[in-house]
């Protein structure tokens, strides 16, 4: 069986969650079964596994529906990708989608660094459900990240392709931390509407003392406004951090903090408990099964909420019960798991034509 990953997802220098995603299946995937990537750019496979690779066109291309034209002739079986928009006009092999979530329905805003007109097809594609439709169900199959985004699909009828769970994940913690904490907040994550950074930045009114340590690239606009929401001082800007600041960074928190009102999954929340620090987050079905009970849950409507939630952290008993409960938790996503899931996949759809 011949498998093709699509890992033209792949960021150039640092990963975002979908780039982290690929790279994360397809090389616990290389470990169980040969596999070949799809790239754009050769820059790519400094953040990829040594595998053999194709190249073909950037994913946001006019050209990208006939993109199977170009798989076509490495002879594929089976061809994966961790996105739902990957072209098939021609193709000859089985085809697994990814949906992550659907988030975008309820927040439309496009990331900003996509070409104007994949923006404006962007805003259009999510009006309704129907083109989401036509989307997966030329597909095989379809791969989400939880149990969550499963049932959401299924209660939107979105496909009548089968649907597996294949998880994003984290590499087992290289350090465990100690229980001395400073009160510091770290924020890993953009800055999308969604994400809802100012009820954090918000709550640091009531949080005296506390620093928000913000790590992402910034806008200026963005960090404007956040200031303006909490005391002078108390937000940290980072502007991008290497994994060794990160790390480090996430060592001496009291909490991994976000407020985000929607998620897909959540990489840096597993990311933090694999660590052994605690994660408080938004009361949602995801998280809760991300996080489980290494985190604990406030209203992201309520800074007030945020801020008594963090409160909580003081008590020695609380911070080191949830600081002990993290990394068993997030045992429970590991990027072999999530390889095995999809090999399991692939050879059932080979299997059915055989």
């Amino acid at each position: 069986m011949k498998v093709i990953f699509d890992c033209r997802y792949t960021r150039i220098g640092r990963h975002d969650g979908i780039s982290r995603y690929t790279a994360g299946v397809v090389e616990a995937f290389s470990r169980l079964h040969p596999v070949t990537m799809l790239i754009s750019d050769p820059r790519q496979l400094e953040m990829l596994p040594d595998v053999p690779w194709i190249l073909g066109y950037s994913p946001t291309s006019l050209r990208e529906p006939w993109v199977s034209l170009i798989v076509n002739r490495a002879h594929p079986d089976v061809v994966f990708s961790p996105m739902q928009t990957m072209g098939s006009i021609g193709r000859r092999y089985k085809l697994i989608l990814t949906l992550h979530d659907l988030i975008y329905y309820n927040n439309p805003t496009p990331p900003r660094d996509l070409p104007w007109f994949v923006r404006l097809g962007w805003r259009l594609f999510h009006l309704a459900y129907w083109p989401q439709r036509l989307v997966l169900n030329r597909a095989d199959a379809i791969v989400t990240g939880t149990e969550v985004a499963k049932g959401q699909i299924l209660d939107r009828k979105l496909t009548k392709r089968p649907i597996t769970v294949v998880s994003s994940a984290v590499e087992p913690a290289a350090r465990i931390r100690s229980p001395r904490r400073d009160k510091t907040l770290v924020y890993m994550g953009s800055f999308m509407p969604y994400k809802n950074v100012e009820a954090l930045a918000s709550a640091l009114t009531e949080l005296p003392g506390y620093r928000l340590q913000l790590l992402s690239r910034i806008s200026d606009s963005d960090r404007a406004r956040y200031s303006a929401l909490a005391p002078e001082g108390a937000i940290e800007f980072f502007d991008g951090v290497t994994d060794e600041q990160y790390t480090g960074l996430l060592e001496r928190a009291t909490a991994l903090a976000t407020a985000s009102l929607e998620e897909g999954f959540g990489i840096p929340l597993i990311e933090a408990l694999a660590m052994g620090t605690p994660v408080v987050c938004t009361d949602i079905p995801v998280f809760h099964e991300v996080a489980g009970e290494g985190a604990a849950y406030f209203d992201p409507h309520s800074p007030s909420d945020i801020a008594r939630v963090v409160r909580s952290l003081e008590d020695d008993t609380v911070w080191e019960q949830l600081s002990a409960a993290g990394p068993a938790q997030a045992a429970k996503f590991t990027w072999d798991r999530s390889a095995e899931k999809l090999l399991a996949l692939a050879r059932s759809l080979v299997s059915d034509v055989s």
